[in-house]
């Protein structure tokens, strides 16, 4: 027998947009559940660093009540920057001077200050959502692959990329970008990977050319995170197990610097391969009543404007402020909220589609340098 709870404000999704907005919410005396496939909080790790920009992430953190619990996690040293080309030559080296305004963070830590503000229960794990359905009157019943099934009388998707909710709205699915990456880790980075670590610097390093690169950055806890990053068919690498990856992706590298293809070659554990998929630019939908979406689930884009995790905090926000400000009148909150969010999703998902034809394109180091050192 299926077991049905009705919840007045749901949300599915327990990453960073998701808890911002319960969160916000929490602030305002406004109750929401949310549900999350994964088994725990410590099912999985949750990604590399994120910077938090002065302009998004940190005034939704601002909004949520969390500035100091945010500003005790910052990596110091994160936003040094490095730019070199295929033959290793250092373009640029930027050090973190401490007064930029994208402050880097871990995002296991961003999230665990996200979940530990939260009250105890708001968060329901393990409840893979398997079909969402709409019952008339704005209100939508959510089955769960447990057996379990809610109600709700305001559905929010946080559900990322493949959202479930999504479909309710809009007949849009991410696409293929072009670009796919090979994940490693290099740990202990400066005691068992000095050279690595000497090449990389304190913070984000980038060596771009002919339409490939490698992207990545010292973890706070010392280890480096780092993504060999090629444009190529999706049909890329031809053999997926490790040793076809480690292959594909050496060989897509070759007559690179060996102190760059060593990232690959002295990478401890498995390679991830990851396709890099986004929404149409501008992405919108009608008003539908009952149901909305924030994060990847409503404007997935390219990581290479570094806007992704900081729109979705910012939606989740901004979503809270708007039913806050209107607890009677939640369609109108939802029309409000979503206008601006196509707006300014809209110029980050335009941004990003451009700096990923500037990173993998004919010459990335000149591009990059010309926008890194301009003067406003």
């Amino acid at each position: 027998m299926t077991t049905t709870t009705h919840h007045p404000l749901a949300v599915l999704g327990g990453g960073l947009g998701g808890l911002l907005l319960a969160r916000v919410l929490h602030v305002h005396g406004i109750p929401a559940a949310v549900f999350d496939l994964e088994p725990g909080p410590e099912a999985r790790t949750q990604g590399g660093m994120l910077d938090i920009h002065h302009d998004s992430g940190q005034p939704a953190l601002a909004a949520a009540g969390l500035t100091e619990g945010f500003r005790a996690i910052v990596h110091p040293g994160g936003q040094a920057l490095r730019l070199l080309g295929p033959d290793a030559t250092v373009h640029l080296a930027e050090p973190d001077d401490g007064t930029g305004g994208r402050p880097e963070v871990d995002r296991g830590d961003l999230r665990d200050l996200l979940l530990g503000s939260l009250p105890a229960g708001t968060v329901h794990w393990g409840r893979k959502a398997v079909a969402v359905e709409p019952l008339g009157g704005g209100r939508h019943r959510v089955a769960f692959a447990d057996g379990g099934a809610i109600t709700t009388d305001l559905l929010v998707g946080a559900d990322g990329a493949w959202s479930k909710v999504r479909p309710l709205l809009s007949a849009a699915r991410p696409a293929y970008t072009g670009v796919s990456f090979v994940e490693a880790d290099l740990h202990d980075a400066a005691r068992r990977h000095p050279g690595a670590a000497a090449l990389l610097g304190g913070g984000m390093f980038m060596a771009l050319g002919d339409g490939r690169g490698f992207l990545g950055h010292l973890e706070s806890d010392g280890s480096i995170h780092v993504y060999a990053a090629l444009r190529t068919g999706e049909d890329w690498p031809p053999a997926t197990d490790q040793a076809g990856l480690r292959d594909a992706a050496l060989a897509a590298f070759t007559g690179w610097a060996d102190p760059l293809r060593s990232l690959l070659t002295d990478a401890d554990g498995e390679l991830t391969l990851r396709r890099i998929h986004a929404l149409p630019v501008g992405h919108r939908w009608e008003r539908t009543p009952g149901v909305t979406l924030l994060g990847d689930a409503a404007h997935l884009m390219s990581p290479f404007a570094g806007e992704g995790a900081n729109l979705a905090m910012q939606d989740g926000a901004e979503l809270a402020l708007a039913l806050a400000a209107r607890p009677d009148d939640p369609e109108t909150a939802l029309h409000t909220y979503e206008q601006d969010m196509f707006t300014r999703a809209g110029a980050s998902a335009a941004a990003s589609a451009a700096s990923l034809d500037l990173m993998f394109g004919p010459d990335p180091v000149a591009g990059l340098l010309k926008m890194f050192t301009d003067t406003p």
